[in-house]
């Protein structure tokens, strides 16, 4: 996705061979327009899946699942990373390690607004290892439902969380997928493959 591709040109950091920080458009701040683009794409990608609920992880999931649910015209449920005192219903729970963060989080969703039989599409912002796309398709397990696909803004494909993912026989769509983050430059796949 250019457009996606371009933002992370102009305003992407890359602190370190394995960090690139979107905070300013993606995960702090968010751009509304790119993000609206963002849900476009992934419901093109996916219009043909039957997809009737979208799944995610808070927090910076969110934004994209939610205009990618507004243009598949499905509802949308996030994962908790911490459970509310107010979530006394029976839950889904699995653990997710985040890569940025170094941290386990024990993830729920109410058993509620994840019945069975649905037809799910995961959508994440970040791809790194694979961890959170992972867990999420256990939560959808758990509930007896399908995962028709996941949708991920940024795969770094240099890292093997996709690779995992399209191992179990996944269908991965990642918008942006960066090769390299070598010496404080963006390089995505296809250039790779250009060059």
């Amino acid at each position: 996705m250019e457009m996606l591709k371009e933002k992370i040109r102009q305003e992407g950091l890359v602190p370190s061979d394995n960090i690139l920080k979107v905070d300013s458009f993606l995960n702090h701040q968010i751009d509304p327009v790119l993000m609206m683009a963002i849900g476009e794409e992934f419901a093109r990608l996916f219009a043909d899946a039957g997809i009737t609920k979208i799944l995610t992880i808070e927090s910076s999931g969110i934004a994209a699942a939610l205009t990618a649910g507004l243009k598949l015209n499905v509802s949308l449920v996030f994962a908790r990373k911490k459970k509310s005192v107010l979530m006394n219903e029976d839950v889904y729970m699995t653990d997710v390690h985040s890569f940025t963060k170094n941290e386990t989080n024990q993830v729920t969703v109410l058993k509620k607004f994840l019945p069975a039989g649905e037809t799910i599409l995961i959508i994440d912002d970040f791809l790194a290892n694979g961890e959170a796309a992972l867990g999420l398709a256990h939560l959808v397990e758990q509930a007896g439902s399908t995962v028709a696909g996941i949708g991920i803004v940024i795969e770094k494909a240099f890292q093997n969380g996709g690779a995992r993912l399209r191992e179990k026989g996944f269908r991965v769509e990642s918008l942006a997928r960066i090769a390299s983050l070598t010496a404080g430059e963006v390089t995505f796949v296809e250039e790779c493959v250009q060059a």
